[in-house]
């Protein structure tokens, strides 16, 4: 099921709907949630986190656009905010000063976690493509090289090598927006 379908089916209150979203994201949002909180704040904390994302998309569907982005990227967004809201929350109640590094680490850890499901999307995508694309998006978008220095390097016009570079990224485009159930 798609994020649009399952946006809709939340709003029409299908509670079988969000157990299956629970039951999909728990062990991600967990992740994000405890790496943010896990030097200041208890397991409940970081569970209250986790329902307070699940909550937030049952009582509130809406707010989750699925025209702007998928669910599991805002249901992550969603965990982080409250977890950074949950240990500034304590820090206060305990008057202990903000540990910036322990906040820094946390904080990159969940890049790290969103930062790997963007490069599983792209490698997924990355593998649609021929061996020649493969290798002209590789030089120009991992090594940089200029699309006049790529034609050189492997023989091609100029102008192929820009055509490539356009049908590739529009087809990389496409087959991550299949994989994440047809979301812009």
């Amino acid at each position: 099921m798609n994020d649009e379908k399952i946006a809709s089916k939340i709003k029409q209150g299908d509670e079988r709907t969000i157990d299956a979203v629970i039951q999909k994201y728990s062990k991600l949002l967990w992740s994000i949630a405890s790496g943010v909180l896990k030097s200041v704040a208890s397991e409940q904390d970081v569970e209250e986190c986790v329902a307070d994302a699940f909550i937030k998309l049952w009582q509130e569907p809406d707010k989750f656009d699925p025209s702007r982005g998928n669910l599991k990227l805002w249901l992550c967004m969603v965990t982080r905010s409250r977890a950074l809201d949950k240990y500034r929350e304590v820090v206060r109640r305990e008057e202990l000063p903000i540990d910036d590094e322990i906040l820094a680490r946390s904080l990159d850890l969940e890049d790290k976690v969103l930062a790997d499901e963007r490069r599983k999307l792209l490698l997924l995508a990355m593998a649609s493509l021929n061996e020649q694309d493969r290798d002209i998006i590789i030089r120009r978008y991992e090594r940089d090289q200029k699309p006049t220095e790529i034609a050189a390097a492997l023989g091609l016009p100029v102008k192929q090598v820009k055509n490539r570079l356009y049908r590739s990224k529009q087809r990389l485009h496409d087959v991550i927006l299949k994989q994440n159930g047809g979301i812009r």
